[in-house]
């Protein structure tokens, strides 16, 4: 994890320092349906299906080649997943318990990854991208929209990978279509059963650059 994260930042040193494109900077307005699940170590805990959600916001590719880019941005992240958690039974009763759980989670998100471009091929450049995200909830309740906030850790890490396609609409409009899978480092739920469980998401990208 440390060496990933010198990696990003000697790259980021770089391409302050190396940045000569005549358009170093350009933003995009995305909105990008994903569909999320949770995943836990403990085998009291299972994953018990999906969420629906939408990523949206803005990000901003930083140039310091013809072809290779920084991309970052602020977004609101919309996500979660269903457990099922097998309790011990209660004093004086026998049997365990089984819990379901909804979490309706929703993330200000921030993004890092570094960015790699095909020429303009038929109004078309292909691009694949990796890097790393934080986000931080601001929002988590179950499907009663009863607050969780109390079950749920404040910030998440994690990687994506992934790939897509820009279309030029004509001058510096471009159409963005792509998708990522986002992977989880940290714990995100604080629950009386003792585990680690991961978000997981695969994100749609569907955006218009500037």
């Amino acid at each position: 994890m440390k060496q990933i994260l010198l990696i990003f930042i000697a790259l980021f040193i770089y391409a302050n320092t190396n940045a000569q494109n005549e358009k170093r900077t350009r933003l995009a307005f995305v909105l990008s349906p994903q569909l999320s699940w949770l995943n836990s170590d403990n085998s009291e805990v299972s994953s018990n299906g999906n969420q629906f959600g939408f990523n949206f916001g803005i990000e901003m590719d930083r140039f310091f080649e013809q072809n290779y880019a920084f991309t970052t941005g602020i977004t609101i992240n919309s996500t979660g997943g269903k457990l099922s958690y097998n309790l011990p039974p209660a004093e004086g009763e026998t049997g365990s318990t089984l819990q379901n759980t909804t979490y309706k989670l929703k993330y200000l998100e921030v993004p890092f990854s570094l960015k790699l471009l095909t020429n303009e091929f038929h109004r078309s450049r292909y691009y694949g991208q990796f890097g790393l995200f934080g986000q931080f909830n601001i929002k988590a309740v179950d499907q009663d929209d009863n607050s969780l906030s109390s079950e749920v850790n404040f910030f998440d890490m994690g990687y994506h990978l992934g790939g897509g396609m820009e279309y030029s609409l004509g001058g510096d409009t471009h159409l963005k279509i792509g998708i990522l899978y986002n992977n989880g480092f940290l714990d995100v739920t604080d629950h009386a059963i003792k585990d680690k469980t991961h978000l997981n998401r695969f994100v749609f990208q569907f955006g218009v650059i500037f």
